[in-house]
């Protein structure tokens, strides 16, 4: 074999070993799709959400004659900033790390252990209270719902499904107070729905149903929540001096 022969082996040897590699790689690629279900898909695009270095929302809770607005703010520090509006009541709140401070108009600035040491302020205030200790942020709070669904399914750019029993009960029961020996939610159902744009959770909506006891009484409750994203990498968050000391 002369040296021109041995020099065109050595040229295709590395080329042949590039097109196994392509194929490989687009194999595999294939595989990883084809095993990718849509909840892996609305799980990812939380997950991308919450990388993000900041973001705005806008929630909507409707629940009969029940109804409250949140414009919300985080960071990627962990930081939230909510305004929650009931009525004409719109209180401001700071959250992190498992602390919070809430603007009263009696109070001024009051933690959230302040605020459940209180023994004055009725079924709302616990409420929100108990609201604001199991707050998730729009991209948690997608994963967790995405969990307590049974199946999703895609339709274009949206992703929705039934919540399971057990996941229907547990949500309807978050956000109020319940003794050990307090009885389930009854005929609890729901659903969610999910869209996604630019890779990341653009929108979700929560349907709830069902009967929960609310001191001696039951109460049908039925409702829909609805959480908008926006200003995604632009959000920016002012806390005041006051909060922050307490938040410290």
């Amino acid at each position: 074999m002369n040296s021109s022969d041995d020099l065109s082996q050595t040229s295709t040897i590395p080329m042949k070993t590039k097109i196994l590699f392509n194929i490989l790689t687009m194999a595999a690629a294939s595989v990883l799709a084809a095993d990718s279900s849509p909840k892996d898909d609305v799980t990812s695009a939380a997950k991308t959400l919450a990388q993000k270095d900041n973001y705005s929302w806008k929630s909507t809770m409707d629940f009969g004659n029940f109804s409250t607005t949140t414009e919300g703010k985080t960071d990627k520090g962990g930081l939230a900033a909510l305004a929650l509006t009931t009525g004409d009541n719109t209180r401001e709140v700071f959250l992190k790390g498992g602390k919070g401070v809430v603007k009263t108009p009696e109070e001024g600035w009051q933690s959230l252990t302040e605020i459940e040491a209180a023994s004055s302020g009725g079924r709302g205030r616990q409420f929100m209270l108990r609201r604001l200790q199991n707050f998730k942020t729009p991209a948690d709070e997608a994963v967790n719902l995405v969990g307590k669904a049974a199946e999703l399914k895609k339709d274009g750019d949206a992703y929705s499904g039934d919540l399971t029993e057990a996941g229907a009960k547990e949500l309807l029961s978050l956000g109020r107070p319940r003794s050990a020996d307090a009885p389930e939610p009854k005929n609890a159902k729901g659903s969610v729905k999910f869209w996604i744009k630019d890779g990341g959770i653009s929108k979700y909506e929560l349907k709830q149903q069902g009967t929960v006891r609310f001191g001696d009484n039951d109460r049908d409750l039925d409702g829909t929540t609805t959480v908008e994203i926006k200003d995604v990498g632009t959000t920016k968050i002012e806390i005041p001096d006051a909060a922050k000391k307490k938040l410290s």
